[in-house]
């Protein structure tokens, strides 16, 4: 008979499975209090989850939300962790390198997202990519850029008229 604990940290992981737009399973094998404090926090700064839970348990949430948990047996091994992206599925990629520049203690064994299965060096990839500011910003900055130049252009020739016509005034005078 399964404890009261156990049935509601259960069904836990499976509310954060279904909600989460990516997940990336790590192995934190050899990580003192200290260097999970900082992982934690930076993972809740940027909107992610990370939770530690038995194997056992978090295949039975992973087939409770819908799941084919067999597609992630071969990450729940060890000591083994999830990061649960809520908002963007890229940011604990950019949280785990940075992580991993001071720290040998945390080792991404595969990620989860849009419908597919991902090795684990996928995630040193997503972690370089532009954030979603990021692109925005240059999309904006693309766009207002013909506009930009035509307004110079347009100031620089009044301003080469009005000099002319000053210059004209001047010869007058």
């Amino acid at each position: 008979m399964p404890s009261k604990k156990n049935i509601e940290t259960v069904e836990f992981l499976s509310q954060k499975l279904k909600s989460s737009k990516a997940l990336y399973f790590t192995k934190y094998t050899g990580m003192n209090v200290e260097q999970a404090n900082v992982l934690r926090q930076n993972f809740t700064d940027n909107s992610i989850d990370y939770f530690v839970s038995k194997n056992t348990l978090t295949k039975i949430a992973i087939n409770n939300a819908g799941y084919d948990n067999k597609i992630f047996d071969e990450f729940l091994n060890g000591q083994v962790a999830v990061a649960y992206a809520k908002e963007d599925p890229i940011a604990p990629a950019r949280v785990i390198k940075e992580f991993c520049k001071e720290n040998e203690c945390l080792k991404v064994v595969g990620l989860y997202f849009d419908g597919e299965v991902y090795n684990p060096e996928k995630y040193k990839e997503l972690a370089d990519l532009p954030s979603k500011e990021e692109l925005l910003t240059n999309f904006l900055v693309g766009l207002n850029y013909p506009m930009t130049s035509l307004a110079i252009s347009l100031k620089y020739t009044m301003v080469k008229f009005v000099n002319v016509l000053n210059d004209l005034k001047d010869k007058k005078n």
